[in-house]
C-alpha cells in the first residue's frame, strides 16, 4: 500500500468539499432555471457530484483518511470560495429573473474551479494508483459537463 501523506489527505478533503458544494450549486441552478431540459440536466449533475463526493470519501477511508473534518486551511479556503460561488448563483438568479444563460455561466465557472482542483490533485506524485484512477475519471466527467454547459451557453 502506498504511503499516505498530508498532501494526499488534503487532495481528498478538497475534492470531497468541492463536489459537495457542486452538488448544492447544481441543485440551486436546477431550481433557478426555466428550461425543463436544463432543470433535468442540472439535477442529474447534482446527483453525479454527490456521488463523486461519496466515492472519494469511501476511497479515502480505505487509506485511513477522514474527509468529514475538512478543517485543513486549504479545505476552509476552498469551502469559503465555494460558498461565495453558491451565493453568486442565487444572486444572479434573483437579479436576472432566472436568466438561464447567466446561471449556465455560473455553473461553467464552478466546473472550471473544480477542474483546477482536480488538476492540482493529479499533479501530486504521492497519489496512490487507485486514487489517481478515480480522480482522473471524475475529472474527465466534470470536463465533459463543463463542455456541455459551454455549448448550451453558446446556444442561448
Amino acid at each position: 500500500m502506498a504511503t499516505i501523506t498530508g498532501e494526499t489527505a488534503r487532495a481528498y478533503n478538497d475534492l470531497v468539499e468541492i463536489n459537495k458544494t457542486a452538488a448544492k450549486g447544481y441543485q440551486e441552478a436546477a431550481e433557478g432555471v426555466s428550461s425543463p431540459d436544463l432543470k433535468s440536466k442540472f439535477s442529474e449533475l447534482s446527483q453525479q457530484r454527490a456521488q463523486f463526493a461519496s466515492e472519494l470519501s469511501q476511497h479515502a477511508s480505505q487509506y485511513g483518511i477522514s474527509t468529514e473534518d475538512g478543517n485543513t486551511v486549504e479545505g476552509v479556503i476552498a469551502d469559503a470560495a465555494a460558498a461565495v460561488h453558491r451565493g453568486w448563483i442565487n444572486i444572479k438568479s434573483a437579479i436576472t429573473g432566472q436568466d438561464d444563460s447567466a446561471i449556465l455561466g455560473e455553473c461553467e465557472t464552478g466546473d472550471a474551479t473544480a477542474l483546477t482542483s482536480y488538476e492540482t490533485a493529479l499533479k501530486s506524485t504521492e497519489l496512490p494508483t487507485e486514487a489517481r484512477s478515480v480522480i482522473e475519471k471524475q475529472h474527465s466527467e466534470i470536463l465533459s459537463a463543463k463542455n456541455w454547459i459551454t455549448q448550451q451557453k453558446g446556444n442561448r
